[in-house]
Formats: C-alpha cells, sequence, structure tokens
C-alpha cells in the first residue's frame, strides 16, 4: 500500500463504523488506493441490539462476538486496539491511551495516529442524570461485557435462592428496569421467558408466579415515548399479561443495595437493577480541541455529517448530533440511522478524495419494531407508496426485526457467509439449552 495514500481513520467498531471501514477496506484498502485504519477499545464486535438479548441470557454471546482483527484481515483494513484520549486537529492526530490486560500489565503503549479523513463513530453511553447509587448499584447495557455481567449477577441471584436455608426474601429476586424505551421493554419480555426457564433446569424451591418480580420504569406518561402510541399500547398490554409491572410517570431518584426508590417516595425491592433510560455522548467528546457539542455530549455536525468546526472530521451514529430538516430534533439515535449514515459516507468520502464537495445526508425512517422474545413482535412500518404508517404484529413483524441484524450482517460479510451462518447456527442451536445457564 502506498505509503502517502489518503489515511481515512475510523474510531469506533459499532455497526455504522465497522460496516464503513468493511466497505472502504474492500474497495480501496484491497487496491492500496487509500489506508483505512478501524481504533476500537475492544476487540469484538457484537451488535448493540443485542445486548438485551445476552443480558437476559437468551443469546450466547461467543456465537455472535466477531474479532476485528480478523475482519480487518479478511477485508483489507487495518486494526488498532485502544481507545482514543485526544485529538490535534492543526497536526491531524488522534491520541490513544495505553491498553492494559487483566493483570495489569501493558498491551500497547500510548500513541498517536495521523489521518487525512477522520470518522468519529463512538456510540453513546447510559446518562443516569446524576442519580445517586444509579452507578454503583444500577448495571448499564453499553458494551456486552456489562450485558455478560448482569446474566451472572441473574443466575447467581437463583442459585443463592435455592441453595439459601430460608425462604426467598422480598425483592431477591426481582428485577427493576429503568427506562421503557426499545432495550428495556424488550429486556422486560426477554427476561420474562428466561427467568422460568432457568427456574425449569431443576431450581424447584423458587416459585416463579411468586417469587420472580420484574417491574418496568418510565418517568415518560407511557411506555416506548419515542415510538408510536399504538406501538406502546400493544407492547403494554403484552406485559401486562405476562404479569410484569409497568411504572409510568414515575421518576427514580435513588437506587440502592436493596431496590429502587421513587419520587412519590413508594420503594421498590430488589436486588437486580438495570439503567436503560437515557444516552449521552462520551464524555470526552467535550474535550477535543474545541469542537462544538450539544448539552448531552455529542458532535454537532451539518447536514453532510461534518463537524461544524473542522470538515476533515465525521460523525455518525449515537454520538452525532444530524439536524433533520423539517424536524425540531436531530436524526434520532437508532441502528437504522448508524447503517444509512454509514452507507452515506461511504458513497461520500469517494468524493472526498476527489476534491469534490460532499452531498447531505437524507435520513428515512422505515419504521420502529420491538421484539418481545418468544411472545410477539410488534411494530410499524413505513409505506412511502401512500405515504403513512402501518401496523404490524406476529410472525410478520418478528421476521422483519429479524432482517435488520440480517443487514448489518450482509454489510459485513456478503450475503453467502451470512446464509451458511443462519444454517450453522440453526442447527447448532437445537443441541444447546434454550438459556444461558453460566
Amino acid at each position: 500500500m502506498a505509503a502517502g495514500a489518503h489515511h481515512i481513520v475510523i474510531v469506533g467498531g459499532g455497526a455504522g463504523g465497522l460496516e464503513l471501514a468493511t466497505r472502504l477496506g474492500d474497495r480501496f484498502g484491497r487496491r492500496g488506493e487509500a489506508r483505512i485504519t478501524l481504533v476500537d477499545k475492544s476487540r469484538t464486535h457484537l451488535w448493540k441490539p443485542l445486548l438485551h438479548a445476552v443480558a437476559a441470557g437468551s443469546l450466547d454471546r461467543a456465537a455472535h462476538d466477531l474479532s476485528y482483527l480478523a475482519q480487518a484481515h479478511w477485508h483489507h483494513f487495518r486494526f488498532r486496539l485502544g481507545e482514543m484520549i485526544g485529538i490535534d486537529r492543526a497536526r491531524r492526530e488522534i491520541a490513544l491511551g495505553a491498553v492494559f490486560d487483566e493483570e495489569g500489565r501493558e498491551v500497547t503503549a500510548p500513541s498517536v495516529i495521523p489521518y487525512d479523513t477522520l470518522v468519529m463513530a463512538l456510540g453513546s453511553v447510559t446518562n443516569d442524570f446524576g442519580t445517586p447509587g444509579a452507578s454503583r448499584f444500577a448495571v448499564p447495557l453499553e458494551t456486552p461485557d456489562q450485558a455478560a455481567r448482569f446474566n451472572r449477577r441473574l443466575i447467581n441471584a437463583f442459585i443463592r435462592a435455592q441453595t439459601q436455608t430460608g425462604p426467598v426474601r422480598p425483592g431477591q429476586l426481582g428485577v427493576v428496569i429503568i427506562g421503557a424505551g426499545a432495550t428495556g421493554t424488550e429486556l422486560a419480555a426477554e427476561l420474562h421467558h428466561t427467568t422460568r426457564a432457568v427456574v425449569a433446569y431443576g431450581l424447584d424451591r423458587i416459585d416463579p408466579s411468586k417469587d420472580i418480580a420484574i417491574t418496568l420504569v418510565e418517568a415518560a406518561p407511557r411506555i416506548l415515548p419515542a415510538l408510536p402510541e399504538r406501538i406502546a399500547q400493544a407492547t403494554e398490554g403484552l406485559l401486562t399479561k405476562l404479569g410484569v409491572a409497568v411504572r409510568t410517570a414515575a421518576r427514580v431518584v435513588e437506587v440502592t443495595a436493596d431496590g429502587v426508590r421513587l419520587a412519590d417516595g413508594s420503594f421498590l425491592p430488589s436486588e437486580l437493577v438495570i439503567w436503560s433510560a437515557g444516552v449521552k455522548g462520551p464524555d470526552f467528546l467535550a474535550t477535543l480541541d474545541d469542537l462544538e457539542v450539544n448539552r448531552i455530549n455529542q458532535l454537532v455536525v451539518t447536514e453532510t455529517l461534518q463537524t461544524t468546526r473542522d470538515p476533515a472530521i465525521f460523525a455518525l451514529g449515537d454520538c452525532a448530533a444530524c439536524p433533520r430538516p423539517g424536524f425540531e430534533t436531530p436524526v434520532p439515535p437508532r441502528a437504522q440511522a448508524a447503517h444509512q449514515q454509514a452507507s452515506h459516507l461511504y458513497r461520500q468520502i469517494p468524493r472526498r478524495l476527489r476534491g469534490e464537495a460532499v452531498q447531505p445526508f437524507v435520513y428515512r425512517d422505515f419504521g420502529s419494531l420491538v421484539s418481545l422474545g418468544h411472545y410477539s413482535t410488534v411494530g410499524s412500518l413505513m409505506g412511502f407508496l401512500v405515504g403513512r404508517s402501518f401496523f404490524i404484529e406476529g410472525y410478520f413483524a418478528r421476521m422483519m426485526y429479524r432482517s435488520l441484524y440480517k443487514m448489518h450482517q450482509y454489510a459485513l460479510h456478503g450475503t453467502g457467509t451470512v446464509l451458511l451462518e443462519t444454517l450453522a447456527r440453526a442447527l447448532d442451536r437445537r443441541a444447546d439449552p434454550p438459556v444461558k445457564l453460566h
């Protein structure tokens, strides 16, 4: 590869960042027409909408993890393990901090990476709004490690209840999910199924109908506040039938080791708390060499996805506040937005390499889908031919929901590989328990 080739650096290996690195690598890296480098502080990628299933234990993370090093090798880009800690816009360099292993030994030393074009695809982190006890006692769902940590705590709680001498205490097997957006709502349904599946594996001292309590808490007047009301109504109806307690217009004021306290003075006893109420950009974005951020630390970008103060720096996905003409709010932080933005930059970066003007990004809302695990899937699809959305549920909605993940996989691997992997996993699943037990 030519040493002087244009260097495109992508920071963040989430859905959008990894798709962009893969496609640019196939297009330019193979022939040495440009250098593409992907930076991430993790070694593997997992599609973020799957995190709730990892937390519930209904999905084996190992079967869906993708090695960045392997993907880089297959698709002609470089992978650098590290966490971005700073930027020098004048020199066009990003700074990476040192990486240490579990035993405290240095894996990679602090370093700098020069760039000609920089794409920030860092995603989002949980926003607990400074709620007392939230950072200490509630588990966020930002990373696969956090989802796996919650699942271990869940299984340990069930084993502890089975082997202890006394009866199950109130709240001992309670789960409080703070935030009834898509992640929290999907997790509630998955947990209802998997907790009962765990009990069926010989935990006969636990009575699911009496000992297990799942509570979904939302500060807004209804669950799924960002989605159409009909979806919210259908989802809440199903959750209520399952026995999930739904508390709306309920503001959390404290999280403790024993449960959650609400603004009305009520207390929800629980040893297991998930926080999924709100997102923000990583805090360090506010210190990046005077790049503009909004009140929740998202990088403010123009309609071309270029940052307002540096046209050589782009941002996509949850870490970007992208204007949406005709709407008061920016492009929503959703997986379909990151996918569309990655596809847009794949088409626009070649224009930048040729010295041509970059065209604006136009977001298309294809609808909203909420998976309720084994029970149902509900949502709405945008009917562009008729100019309005229409409600779907059941098997067809479930197939559409699964197709979102397939689209991500196609972008990373191609059709043939995805079809073979899908068949292999279908055959392998028959020999595995329906929930993760360790």
